[in-house]
């Protein structure tokens, strides 16, 4: 592992800038979903055509990292990172005076840009150390980062209450100014090896596509991604619609599943490297299915409350986050030297999937059948992923496990 000091662009980003980055995105995605509505009557339009702000972002980042990851093999990890935060805030800039929800729409889709924020850290990673520490860093990364979702919504229900809808991006574009500042101290380059073109990048996909073991990490994030997904896609409609909360406790019921990723990359950082990413992935599965199981018992037993709902699928927060670390090491560890064509190929087609999740459980959702279809979607979801697990299983009985240091 490379030696790493903090603020000096010489070594390799601390642990620290690579949160805040992650969590930039993260908030980004999440600190608005408690305002839906309030927008909605703001620009005069449906929530339906509102809620395009969370699934059409989602789609805009899975788009955004076939580009950003090849991008950042080319022209370094450094460069990248700073451009797609200078486009967040340009971005973030246009929601802010928007007049139209058009313009809006057009501001949120910039704002995709700091899906970086989510696709370099694994890259960076993954070109300073090896494979099952990656998955530890990673975990750690994203512990930190999952402080953004348990407190975002709540935040930003809090500040929709007090200031309206815009002092959200207010926020966003404060922080997003600080963040580029500490990048630019602090972030060296870890791409050592750059690659020769955007084309020479693009024609490694055969590669990549290739590999089952790719297939196989990437489909498990997917999925298991696609759990939380299917629950942002159909939870401010659950909350507002169905149990009448104000967008504030709407944020404090978002905390719940936050919290409970941010235990699962916990137990993650601290076990993976003792237990191995199989069963970290396995583990985090069964987890989820116990939370959505439960949440859906509660549902069919007539337990009627939001605290019903939402509490149980805490423990989806911890199944993902026992989960991704693993994946994600794993997506950007078949191939190392396309660590950054991996972890963006591999994110679009997560990112790619959790937005079909989310429309499928948006298009689901009727006041008359209450939270099920949503639950029926995320347990799904949970199957699908237990599946792509164990065909990386197979693939690993039948090849051999990877080795730490390199691809297969």
């Amino acid at each position: 592992m490379q030696e790493t000091r903090f603020l000096d662009r010489r070594t390799p980003p601390h642990i620290t800038t690579l949160v805040v980055c992650a969590g930039l995105g993260a908030l980004s995605l999440n600190i608005i979903l408690p305002s839906l509505s309030a927008m909605a009557a703001y620009f005069g339009t449906d929530y339906a055509v509102m809620q395009f702000a969370v699934s059409g972002y989602i789609a805009g980042t899975a788009l955004l990292q076939l580009v950003l990851g090849p991008l950042s093999d080319i022209f370094g990890r450094r460069r990248v990172m700073i451009g797609s935060i200078v486009i967040l805030l340009i971005g973030t800039l246009i929601c802010l005076f928007a007049q139209t929800v058009t313009v809006f729409m057009i501001g949120r889709l910039l704002q995709t840009a700091v899906v970086a924020g989510f696709v370099l850290p694994r890259a960076i990673i993954r070109d300073t150390v090896p494979m099952e520490g990656a998955a530890s860093m990673i975990a750690y990364v994203t512990m930190g980062m999952s402080l953004i979702p348990m407190v975002a919504p709540t935040v930003g229900g809090t500040l929709n209450d007090l200031f309206g809808w815009e002092s959200n991006f207010i926020l966003m574009l404060g922080l997003g100014l600080l963040t580029l500042m500490l990048v630019s101290a602090d972030l060296g380059e870890t791409n050592m090896t750059p690659a020769a073109s955007f084309t020479a990048q693009f024609r490694s996909w055969p590669d990549l596509l290739r590999s089952r073991r790719f297939w196989g990490y990437t489909l498990t994030s997917t999925f298991s991604s696609g759990v939380f997904f299917a629950f942002l896609g159909g939870a401010p409609f659950i909350g507002t619609a169905i149990y009448h909360l104000t967008p504030t406790m709407l944020g404090v019921q978002f905390f719940l599943i936050a919290a409970g990723y941010m235990v699962g990359n916990f137990i993650s950082g601290r076990y993976t490297r003792r237990f191995g990413t199989m069963t970290m992935m396995f583990s985090g599965s069964v987890v989820s299915m116990i939370g959505i199981g439960i949440a859906a018992a509660l549902q069919l037993g007539g337990v009627a409350s939001a605290t019903a709902f939402f509490a149980p699928l805490a423990l989806t927060g911890v199944g993902n986050g026992l989960t991704l670390p693993s994946s994600n090491a794993g997506v950007v560890s078949v191939r190392p030297r396309l660590a950054g064509s991996a972890s963006g190929l591999g994110g679009a087609i997560t990112v790619g999937g959790g937005a079909a999740m989310s429309t499928l459980a948006a298009a689901v959702l009727k006041d008359s059948n209450g939270a099920m279809p949503v639950l029926a979607v995320m347990g799904i979801s949970t199957l699908l992923a237990v599946a792509a697990t164990e065909y990386v299983r197979q693939v690993d009985r039948r090849e051999g496990a990877l080795v730490s240091g390199g691809g297969d």
